[in-house]
């Protein structure tokens, strides 16, 4: 008899054709909870539509073709005439054209453009991480370039275009545009006060000649940057765009591309000016002041690419054990592997959760909710991307010798996993930030504070937890060293808060006894058995 060595059994389907908004219960609810009810069906269904493109087979080839095949830089032309370019995959352009599409790129215009762009950022990311980069600078030009209100009126509307206008042109004749950053050095990285590169005014009208080199420059294939320099008066900012209004190239001199862990579909490069003209953005010597507000957003940004890794690690690793038999039943069923499961949905939540309550407060705008950003959003980017890669690498494991083979998506979401925490400031520099607030601007920790209180009462764990931060805030001997203790603590908290007032009491329970109470170990799979872990991990499976 004929033995048939190579039939296919007990592999899970691939996870496509399947909505990865509505599949998102986490993510669903906060639209839910924060969108006026006037809009709310719109934005729905806005973001149902996105999430079954990027749930779609066509889409999700589109990210794996774009991440099997990274830029290419071409600095001349078959002349020897300097071009610097960087050429991508198709893919990469259509993955980029429909993220524009999406209104990645229009929250400052649209009605709860923030939260609703914040759902968007988080599905989109779990197509093909690497295009959040050129959006994500897009969006956070804005605030900055809103310092100078003659360049907001000429760059606004281009910034948040619908439109993805593909190729270097003048910026006065395209539909959209993309913007890029340019701020680290190689002798000071984070420390952008230590930037070598110079600026000279070349007349009274606020251009300038820059000399000097980017260490890392994100999105060199953009169409104008937003770059520190050291002009006269100091430190300031100031506009590169490529193209100049009559057509020629700006000097913008693309050294190499580097060669990264993670992110392989998107470009970084490092740049050189030699006499390259800008347009100054604010007053000289305040340039880290008018960039801030860009960091702050792509910080933001970073927390939302976090969470969307987070989730569709954990979607994989429940749709994985939800088809795959061992040791007579589904993996899905099996008290070890459920715990596992449900500790890492428990992560995956709470960083959604943390994530879309920023969102929001960027909707509002009101001064208290300023307040709250200004600590909340560096604890929740310290805490939630150094979550991430703990995620990812134990939801690979969930997956077995199939989650180290790049056939599945998981491999590529661990060599994304560490880039958003070490992305606009690493954890030591987000760290710093948080104590720098405490020191200047007492009503922020004031609106933290607020914040977490409206959960007081509820939960005997989270109680003693904000007990316990207010005798850590009360010490500031030495609080340099403890910063990133203080600020996990801070992060975990205000998860918790969230967690308790709006999650399933399953989720808040299983959340405070372990992060909070100190019931749980240190790897994921130690929650306390009498928890409600079965629909836990219910609650995180997606629809396929």
């Amino acid at each position: 008899m004929a033995v048939t060595t190579h039939t296919v059994t007990n592999q899970a389907p691939p996870l496509v054709g399947y909505d990865v908004f509505a599949a998102d219960r986490a993510l669903t609810e906060g639209v839910e909870r924060y969108v006026d009810p006037a809009l709310l069906d719109e934005a729905m269904d806005e973001l149902s539509g996105l999430g079954r493109s990027a749930g779609s087979v066509q889409l999700q080839d589109w990210g794996r073709l774009a991440n099997e095949n990274p830029p290419k830089l071409r600095t001349h032309d078959r002349c020897g005439n300097r071009v610097d370019e960087v050429e991508f995959h198709p893919s990469w352009h259509r993955l980029l054209g429909k993220g524009v599409g999406a209104g990645l790129t229009a929250a400052w215009v649209r009605p709860a453009g923030h939260l609703r762009r914040a759902a968007a950022f988080i599905v989109w990311t779990q197509v093909e991480a690497g295009n959040g980069c050129p959006l994500s600078m897009t969006h956070a030009a804005v605030p900055a370039l809103r310092t100078d209100p003659v360049l907001a009126a000429e760059w606004e509307p281009r910034l948040t275009s619908m439109i993805y206008d593909q190729g270097l042109r003048p910026a006065a004749t395209k539909a959209g545009v993309l913007f890029g950053m340019g701020m680290t050095e190689k002798q000071g990285g984070s420390d952008v006060r230590a930037g070598t590169t110079s600026a000279r005014p070349l007349a009274e009208d606020g251009t300038y000649e820059l000399t000097g080199h980017k260490w890392f420059c994100s999105a060199p294939m953009s169409d104008a940057f937003l770059v520190l320099a050291q002009a006269p008066g100091g430190l300031t900012c100031f506009l590169v765009p490529r193209v100049l209004e009559d057509g020629t190239r700006n000097v913008f001199l693309i050294q190499r591309l580097k060669d990264k862990l993670g992110n392989r579909s998107n470009a970084s490069g490092e740049v050189e000016f030699q006499g390259t003209w800008a347009r100054r953005v604010g007053e000289e010597g305040r340039g880290v002041r008018t960039i801030i507000e860009m960091v702050a957003a792509t910080r933001l940004d970073c927390v939302l690419g976090a969470a969307g890794l987070m989730r569709q690690a954990v979607a994989q690793a429940v749709h994985h054990c939800t088809h795959r038999e061992a040791f007579g039943g589904r993996l899905i069923d099996k008290p070890l592997m459920r715990n596992v499961l449900a500790d890492l949905a428990l992560e995956s939540e709470a960083a959604t959760t943390l994530a879309l309550r920023l969102a929001a407060a960027y909707d509002d705008g009101g001064e208290q909710e300023r307040a709250f950003l200004r600590l909340a959003v560096p604890a929740a980017k310290y805490w939630v991307t150094k979550r991430c890669p703990p995620v990812t690498v134990e939801a690979s494991e969930c997956l077995g010798g199939n989650g180290y083979v790049e056939d599945f998506q998981m491999a590529r979401l661990v060599r994304e996993s560490p880039l958003n925490s070490i992305w606009e400031g690493a954890g030591n520099i987000q760290a710093l930030d948080v104590l720098r607030a405490l020191q200047r601007e007492p009503q922020a920790l004031d609106a933290l504070l607020r914040e977490v209180g409206l959960a007081r009462g509820a939960d005997h764990r989270l109680d003693g937890a904000i007990k316990d931060l207010l005798t850590e805030l009360a010490d500031l001997e030495g609080i340099e060293g403890r910063a990133r203790r203080l600020v996990e603590r801070m992060a975990l908290v205000l998860q918790g808060s969230l967690l308790v007032r709006y999650a399933p009491s399953e989720v808040a329970d299983a959340f405070c006894a372990s992060r909070l109470g100190g019931d749980g170990g240190l790897a994921f799979g130690t929650l306390p058995g009498s928890l409600d872990l079965a629909s836990v991990v219910h609650r995180a499976r997606p629809a396929s």
